[in-house]
């Protein structure tokens, strides 16, 4: 190999562009990166290739960019690190949008590394060239345009702007994005840029990232206020566990037994507990009556499914109201007065049980136990015959103690929530944004992080929404059972006050399709059952055995959203305790 000249003349193009791009994913890698989500291109051959160069990377493949993005988000969201993505110039681009949007509410780490033309290329004409300086805006934590590589320029700036975005993001969260132009050729010969690399020959011969900067937030401590804590035990409390991670809520329930406080479990917390169904008992007066006896509120993770939780939240006079939640930011759509607790929900709650006597208080809700049983003893009744709300009733308890699970957005989380006990299991949703595009994406990703059977429950016009994902599930090494809920249309428009001589056209919007063909298409396993029993037995045996299975639960439109209305109507003048 020869040594190129001081000037990037032209033979040289296509072997600096790869040795920049070798630079950052290096990098990357030794800052945390190990999952890499490509999509087809050719710009962004020189990141592509320097990607699968390096074997200590799990490398996943998407034809679509809309789909890889929540693809990445999934793998982030289970493996709690952050997921390189790749994509090519133009609408590839603009296609990761929903994904990031996501993260910029909820957190994951996601890396963008996005090829461009070079500055010359850009609003001349050029083909496939769009306006990508900084088309994310603020759903990015930071971003860096990456100018053409250049021999003018030191690779210990690159490194050095690589870990300045890098812990940006360590300290916000979210994604981040860089956007790398690469001239033409971007393919050629290798070179020799050895004289060109020595000011970075150092870290080229170890395996630690060329900056180091010191984590503020510790992920195993955390401090509490002895004299304030004892204070907040010598009163009547409530505790709430919104969106935590996998694990967290064990220590959150040992905290609430402590206290003997009620403990209120969110379904993205990842089980339940003895006040469970609080959506639906919450309708009842004299519950609400008794619960609001609650001077302090702890929550445990933001992003609240319960409209009816968040509005108790909103409307109650807490003497103090404390928020714990390892993102930066506000969490409160309600803006309490609070006291905003940055940090790792399992720590803070371990520190604070160390600092707990019994409470004098202890118990003081106990007849909302009583009220949860009465409660679920009413939705047996309602749930006892193959439809949505039977299923949201009686489905978790088809799930085996290896299962994870990932919630579906729009009607089917409400009506887990309101009807079901969650198993102690890790459970996954895309709750920030709580968009209906690439749930099944998502899914595909949290499974290759996890490695563990899945369960996933989504609506039949989320799985519409993200159909060419199924892509992802053909040839799963674990088992996965996708759930999908057919009423034929956005059923969740049924429980909300629209219009009703515009409800199907432009709300519900009707589409008559069923999954079976779709399956076949994809080379899934397929059941469409008509009984409960059916369709328990299909979702435990699609739970042991590799592979995907699409289990099509078909209901008619608008039922649903009848069933629950009754229900409520029933619960609401009730005797609970």
């Amino acid at each position: 190999m020869t040594q190129p000249s001081l000037t990037t003349s032209q033979p040289y193009r296509a072997a600096l562009n790869g040795c920049w791009a070798s630079l950052m994913l290096e990098e990357l890698m030794r800052l945390g990166v190990q999952h890499v989500c490509i999509a087809p291109g050719s710009r962004s051959t020189p990141l592509t290739l320097a990607a699968a160069k390096l074997t200590q990377l799990t490398i996943h493949t998407h034809f679509d960019e809309r789909g890889l993005g929540f693809l990445a988000l999934g793998l982030a969201k289970a493996s709690q690190s952050p997921v390189a993505v790749i994509v090519t110039s133009g609408t590839a681009v603009a296609n990761l949008l929903p994904a990031v949007a996501e993260t910029g509410l909820t957190g994951e780490k996601l890396v963008l590394l996005t090829s461009d033309r070079p500055a010359e290329l850009i609003q001349c004409g050029a083909n496939q060239a769009i306006r990508q300086h900084g088309i994310f805006s603020d759903h990015v934590s930071h971003f860096l345009d990456v100018p053409s590589p250049s021999l003018d320029i030191d690779p210990n700036w690159l490194l050095c702007a690589v870990d300045d975005v890098m812990q940006q993001q360590q300290l916000r969260g979210g994604s981040v994005h860089f956007n790398c132009h690469y001239p033409e050729p971007l393919y050629g010969d290798d070179v020799d840029f050895s004289d060109y690399l020595t000011p970075v020959a150092q870290w080229q011969q170890d395996h630690t990232s060329y900056c180091q900067h010191q984590a503020l937030l510790s992920s195993t401590t955390a401090t509490i206020d002895p004299t304030q804590w004892q204070t907040l035990c010598a009163q009547k409390g409530v505790i709430v566990a919104g969106r935590l991670v996998a694990n967290e809520l064990k220590a959150v329930q040992q905290l609430a037994s402590a206290l003997g406080w009620p403990l209120l479990v969110d379904p993205q917390a990842g089980g339940s507990s003895d006040y469970a169904g609080f959506d639906g008992w919450l309708q009842n007066a004299a519950c609400q009556h008794h619960l609001q006896q609650a001077q302090v509120l702890l929550q445990f993770g933001g992003r609240i499914v319960s409209k009816r939780l968040l509005q108790l939240i909103g409307s109650q006079t807490w003497q103090s109201f404390l928020l714990i939640d390892p993102l930066a930011g506000r969490l409160d759509p309600n803006h309490r007065r609070s006291q905003r607790i940055q940090a790792n929900v399992e720590a803070w709650a371990q520190a604070a049980i160390a600092l707990t006597t019994e409470s004098v208080h202890s118990q003081w809700a106990l007849p909302l136990v009583e009220a949860s049983q009465r409660y679920f003893d009413i939705v047996a009744a309602h749930g006892n015959r193959f439809s949505e709300l039977g299923l949201a009733a009686q489905v978790m308890q088809w799930i085996t103690p290896q299962t994870e699970l990932f919630l579906g957005n729009s009607m089917i989380v409400r009506l887990l929530d309101m009807c079901a006990k969650l198993p102690l299991t890790a459970t996954f949703a895309n709750r920030g944004a709580s968009g209906i595009d690439g749930l099944i994406a998502t899914t595909a990703g949290v499974q290759r992080a996890r490695k563990a059977p899945l369960v996933c429950l989504i609506g039949d016009t989320s799985l519409l929404y993200d159909l060419n994902s199924l892509a992802l599930l053909h040839q799963q090494q674990y088992p996965i059972v996708i759930i999908v809920t057919n009423n034929d249309g956005g059923g969740i428009f049924d429980m909300l006050p629209v219009p009703d001589q515009q409800k199907d056209d432009f709300y519900r919007m009707p589409h008559g399709f069923e999954f079976s063909h779709a399956a076949a298409m994809f080379g899934l396993q397929y059941c469409a059952p008509t009984s409960l029993t059916a369709a328990e037995t299909a979702i435990r045996e699609g739970q042991l055995q590799a592979g995907t299975t699409l289990v099509e639960i078909k209901t008619p439109a608008g039922e649903a959203g009848s069933m629950l209305k009754t229900l409520f109507a029933e619960v609401e003048h009730a005797t609970l305790f």
